[in-house]
């Protein structure tokens, strides 16, 4: 996880967008790396009816592109950390992308 983490800086034009995965929930962050804070985040702890843990993540997704968008924010970059890009973490990249999130 050390490595990913030497090479991804967020900055405030383009924050990077942490994701933790829980054996329960998902949780995201939209952090900016040169003031040391977090411009937005989100869990999926309100989203638990939604289904699956892929679903949750999905509807997680897109509440925080709402709120990065509202923040004039368009530009990320995706921190993964030392998790495959699979299952849960694809599905929060790809629904970053499709609501206009340039990753």
């Amino acid at each position: 996880m050390k490595r990913v983490r030497t090479k991804v800086r967020g900055t405030a034009e383009r924050p990077r967008l942490n994701v933790f995965r829980s054996n329960r929930f998902t949780y995201l962050q939209a952090i900016n790396d040169q003031d040391g804070k977090t411009i937005a985040s989100e869990n999926s702890k309100g989203f638990s009816t939604a289904g699956t843990k892929i679903e949750e993540a999905k509807a997680t997704a897109k509440a925080l592109a709402e709120k990065l968008k509202t923040a004039k924010v368009k530009k990320l970059v995706f921190d993964r950390g030392s998790y495959k890009y699979h299952g849960r973490v694809k599905a929060v990249a790809e629904v970053m992308r499709e609501h206009g999130m340039e990753m």
